[in-house]
């Protein structure tokens, strides 16, 4: 059974970090792929750093890069994003999801499309 936990999300003033990690039991292919993906109270789920399969480097949404670092410890099936300089913009609740092998070229980049395992979120809220 496929089981993705997070954990910590929390609360940050503008400017401060935050370290999410997520625990992937179950699924533990090679061929999985990870990522984070985010979403904000009326607005739809958005890829926000993704590691697609052949990548060299992960997949970021134009909103979090340089600030945003997705990492992935494939021997603890855990991956991670580091997020600094957070903005309230980023409030949200973030998810980690797992996709097998599929044909990424379907959707468009940092869809939430192709991945079939979520973890239960966490939230994450920054104040100005």
């Amino acid at each position: 059974q496929v089981r993705l936990v997070e954990s910590g999300g929390g609360s940050v003033q503008a400017g401060e970090s935050l370290g999410l990690s997520c625990s992937n039991s179950g699924y533990t292919d090679s061929s999985v792929s990870m990522g984070w993906f985010r979403q904000a109270p009326g607005k739809e789920r958005e890829g926000v750093a993704i590691m697609y399969p052949g990548g060299d480097t992960p997949y970021y949404v134009d909103s979090v890069k340089g600030r945003f670092t997705f990492s992935r410890d494939t021997a603890n099936n855990t991956v991670y994003l580091q997020m600094n300089s957070l903005k309230p913009e980023d409030t949200a609740m973030y998810y980690c999801a797992a996709a097998g092998p599929v044909n990424f070229r379907r959707w468009p980049p940092g869809s939430p499309e192709p991945f079939n395992y979520w973890g239960q979120g966490t939230q994450v809220t920054v104040s100005s």
